[in-house]
């Protein structure tokens, strides 16, 4: 039998939390330090004119209000919106942050981008993609200033649906950063400004339109992690409505986008081929089980819709249909398109658009839809550089889930430290081949134990040890 940890205090759990941060960044091969050469390279690009010359032909839209709406704390901004109706519908312009007039084909920055493919988030710190200088600074679409951006300008009709769209390089400014809450409050009290109070309306046409595509959004609680002085504390995160409704224009912009790739013949998709009927069937059987039956004649989307926060089963209804959401993927493209085109999560063929900053993958995308939707060919070093990007992405993406899952398993440790034989409320979430996924109410925490119970039943676990430094936890069902 393994000997059970230390009890350790509050400063020492902190202490061997930071350590086991530190250690899961040096097993990953993370680094803080960017290479001096992109550095000095970011620094010039960020003072001076578009490496590609595109700064003389942008348009002039510093005049319209753009917003931007990002989690509390962001500095890297890659979106901002203006919204306005048109006559019973609506104009809906998305402006995203352009890289390409920083990032010189072949140069180091280039090069170092390429070996990231994306920004790799942990509690202790991110490892970004683009120099802050670039992130944080200049290329960011922070309030007040002007900024280089791709804008997406949709006309939709009184339903939603998209009629026209165009895509251009412009000048703009943003003129407020909201938090989600803050535009949540206003909008709901009626003092937003137009351009964003119309985000309600727009957002809820278009989830209803995802529901006629038979798109589904599994909008699960989440695992917040807040940092306070006394070290990491867990909650339970539901988010908020705006959330879903901003994100319901990065949805059109991807769709707009994939759409305008395979009319090029020449691009790049995120893929999700459809579920198994297998899969399908076994999700029925354990819905059922869970007694939430999945009944005939409604679609998979509406039934994950209308399910109820509050109901004990929803988790576990939750974690079975997230199983049906795998086989995620890139698939680029010059010729002919791939045969698997579709996210079938989204419902129509889908691409990454909205991220620059953040995802690599985005530049590509970006560069080669604003050169079809104004009728020219796709830049050369997009086109020649296309087949190194679904393996870039799918190693930064399995590496971002290594950091992310370990920092995650090691708080939770740390955080269940104090609660070492203690009885805490739980729901059961899924059978494992080892025994129960459970989730306990209070600290918000995703865990194992040996027992199986039915899923979505209310249990009461105890903590029986915790290992900080590999982030393992042991529970037993409580009598």
């Amino acid at each position: 039998m393994t000997a059970r940890s230390p009890h350790l205090s509050p400063s020492a759990v902190r202490t061997a939390l930071a350590d086991a941060l530190a250690q899961l960044r040096r097993d990953l091969e993370l680094t803080d330090d960017y290479p001096r050469a992109a550095v000095d390279e970011a620094r010039r690009v960020a003072a001076g004119p578009a490496v590609d010359g595109s700064d003389d032909a942008r348009t002039d839209l510093t005049g319209v209000p753009f917003h931007t709406i990002d989690p509390a704390g962001s500095r890297d901004l890659d979106q901002a919106l203006h919204l306005a109706r048109d006559g019973r519908g609506f104009v809906a312009r998305y402006a995203i942050a352009d890289l390409a007039a920083f990032v010189a084909p072949g140069g180091a920055l280039d090069e170092e981008t390429r070996r990231r493919g994306q920004t790799l988030y942990a509690p202790d710190g991110s490892v970004p993609l683009h120099p802050e200088v670039l992130s944080h600074g200049a290329a960011s679409l922070l309030p007040g200033e002007r900024r280089r951006a791709y804008v997406w300008t949709f006309h939709l009709d009184e339903h939603g649906m998209e009629r026209n769209s165009d895509l251009t390089r412009s000048w703009i400014r943003s003129v407020r950063q909201w938090t989600y809450a803050e535009a949540q409050s206003e909008i709901d009290a009626g003092s937003a400004p137009p351009e964003v109070a119309l985000l309600r309306d727009l957002g809820r046409l278009r989830i209803a339109r995802e529901a006629d595509r038979g798109g589904a959004s599994l909008n699960s609680p989440e695992e917040e992690i807040i940092a306070g002085p006394d070290g990491y504390e867990l909650r339970r995160r539901t988010p908020l409505p705006v959330e879903e409704w901003n994100a319901q224009l990065s949805l059109l912009t991807g769709m707009a986008a994939a759409r305008l790739m395979l009319a090029a013949g020449v691009g790049i998709l995120r893929t999700l081929p459809p579920a198994e009927p297998d899969a399908l069937a076994e999700f029925r059987r354990k819905v059922a089980l869970l007694e939430r039956p999945w009944r005939d004649g409604i679609a998979y989307g509406d039934y994950l819709r209308h399910l109820d926060p509050s109901d004990p089963a929803t988790p576990a209804v939750l974690q079975a249909a997230s199983a049906l959401f795998r086989g995620a993927d890139y698939a680029s493209f010059d010729g002919e398109p791939p045969a698997q085109q579709t996210q079938a999560a989204i419902g129509a063929p889908y691409a990454h658009a909205t991220a620059p900053l953040r995802r690599l993958v985005d530049r590509w995308v970006l560069a080669i839809c604003e050169a079809e939707a104004n009728h020219r060919p796709a830049p050369e070093w997009a086109r020649a550089s296309l087949p190194e990007l679904p393996s870039i992405m799918r190693e930064s993406g399995a590496l971002a889930s290594r950091l992310e899952g370990g920092a995650l398993d090691r708080i939770e440790a740390a955080v269940l430290h104090a609660r070492i034989g203690q009885v805490l409320d739980a729901v059961v979430l899924a059978e494992t081949k080892g025994g129960s996924r459970v989730q306990i109410a209070d600290p918000f925490v995703t865990a194992t134990i040996r027992e199986k119970p039915q899923p979505g039943s209310r249990v009461r676990v105890r903590v029986l040890d915790t290992r900080i430094a590999t982030g393992e936890v042991d529970l037993e069902l409580a009598s």
